[in-house]
């Protein structure tokens, strides 16, 4: 008990709180505003053709609301998540040139919004506050050309409707202070198929076809609910009168792993030697892990790791009879932390002779 009281207070010291989050599991929902860029648009005109024609936008905004579920982690590096996203573009026209020629009068937007079904991998780069995402969607937009002109009349004010696509690439930073709630920047490229608007009051030209791609910049919030703090360390117990205190050994493992070191083979010699020193009837051997990865993992993890220890302390003549063997996943930290931390001090075996 001295010896964890120890390790504890020294690496409180020396290890400063992380802001740390696993992969969404559950429910989750999610608000992202920024800056849109439509990419110059060619365009084609019916049934006169124009061509080296196409039109300008200006920077505008778009907005994106969503709502998913995330599947937790399925490898210690890597979560994954659907969502249901709607979204709404709206950028000015700047520019438009028919064969070449600029025109004059020019003015109108052009606003898009659509639904979106996302997929989404979720990376753990084992920083412990930055966690980079990528992924991608296909849905439907409608895209609206309103009172796109040249020459100073209204000749466009016509909506269409198409199969659409994105990429999306972001970064998630959760706030520590808030379970669940974490900042993501993001950006996306989003497209749709060609669209074709009706014109009028253009002599030769009734309709106008025209692509619709897409560089946006966002930042938002996201909300995953059922995300709970992680509890507070249990109180020491009040030290016990009689009998003599247990002598307590802690083995260390590497990340993910049940394999024994070099050190952790002396650690286990020496607690095998003073076994009948202090007259030991019953040796806890008791395994643990740190916070990565799902409880049912977690649990079987911390069970390899006793029995790695349990079968090293048989070869060196103490009866398997005479233990008691158990695994605690990550439910009972040395150094308490949130979830999803690569904790050292927690990937261990505790023997403790009574």
């Amino acid at each position: 008990m001295k010896l964890r009281t120890a390790l504890l207070a020294a690496t409180m010291g020396v290890v400063p709180a992380l802001a740390s989050a696993q992969p969404v599991d559950g429910l989750y929902i999610g608000l992202m505003g920024g800056y849109n860029i439509v990419q110059d648009t060619d365009i084609g005109t019916r049934p006169t053709a124009n061509p080296n024609s196409e039109v300008s936008f200006d920077g505008g905004w778009a907005i994106i609301g969503r709502i998913g579920y995330g599947f937790g982690r399925l490898a210690p590096w890597l979560g994954a998540r659907v969502e249901l996203e709607g979204n709404y573009r709206d950028n000015s026209v700047d520019e438009i040139r028919l064969n070449r020629v600029r025109q004059t009068g020019v003015g109108g937007n052009q606003r898009t919004y659509g639904v979106m079904v996302n997929a989404i991998a979720d990376l753990d780069p084992g920083l412990g506050f930055l966690y980079p995402y990528v992924g991608g969607g296909v849905g439907w937009a409608w895209t609206n050309w309103d009172g796109v002109r040249w020459g100073g009349a209204q000749r466009v004010d016509d909506t269409d409707n198409n199969f659409a696509f994105q990429g999306i690439a972001g970064l998630s930073v959760p706030i520590d202070a808030v379970p669940g709630l974490a900042i993501n920047a993001e950006y996306r490229f989003f497209g749709t198929l060609q669209n074709e608007f009706a014109v009028r009051n253009t002599p030769g030209v009734n309709r106008v076809e025209a692509d619709n791609y897409n560089h946006t910049f966002l930042i938002g919030l996201r909300y995953a609910f059922g995300v709970t703090p992680p509890p507070p360390p249990a109180p020491a117990p009040a030290p016990a009168a009689a009998p003599a205190p247990a002598r307590t050994y802690l083995v260390f493992f590497d990340f993910d792993s049940a394999a024994l070191t070099d050190r952790a083979r002396e650690i286990i010699a020496e607690a095998a030697a003073n076994a009948p020193r202090v007259q030991a009837t019953r040796i806890e051997v008791t395994g643990h892990t740190d916070t990565v990865g799902t409880a049912a993992y977690n649990q079987a993890l911390s069970l390899r790791r006793a029995n790695a220890v349990a079968a090293e302390l048989e070869r060196r003549g103490i009866p398997r009879s005479q233990m008691v063997i158990t695994g605690r996943g990550f439910t009972q930290p040395l150094v308490p932390t949130g979830p999803n931390v690569r904790e050292p001090q927690n990937r261990r075996v505790e023997i403790v002779l009574r």
